[in-house]
């Protein structure tokens, strides 16, 4: 499928904001909390809970006029949506992302 310039614009910031939002909840899972369960710091999962809470609101009011835009079906929105609450979710739908529709960033 051939983008236009808007839609690859689209993509692409989608794209960033979907890897940043998945790393942020991999810091999240792999950093602050065991951090504050094993080592009695909760103060990580405050500030790093609170990023990725933001970042998870940006991905997630982003999928919609993302998916308007690039004209995604149901179960591609569907699959967006769902990817953002596993951990290496975002990573799995952005190389589908990044191989059906060709966008680089």
């Amino acid at each position: 499928m051939s983008l236009t310039p808007q839609q690859h614009t689209w993509a692409k910031r989608f794209r960033w904001i979907s890897l940043i939002e998945g790393t942020s909840f991999l810091v999240l899972l792999l950093i602050a909390m065991p951090l504050k369960y094993m080592w009695d710091s909760p103060l990580a999962v405050q500030y790093v809970g609170w990023a990725h809470g933001l970042l998870f609101l940006i991905y997630i009011f982003t999928v919609f006029p993302t998916a308007h835009k690039l004209k995604w079906n149901f179960s591609r929105t569907f699959f967006a949506l769902i990817s953002s609450v596993l951990p290496f979710g975002p990573f799995i739908f952005d190389r589908n992302l990044k191989k059906s529709q060709h966008v680089d960033l």
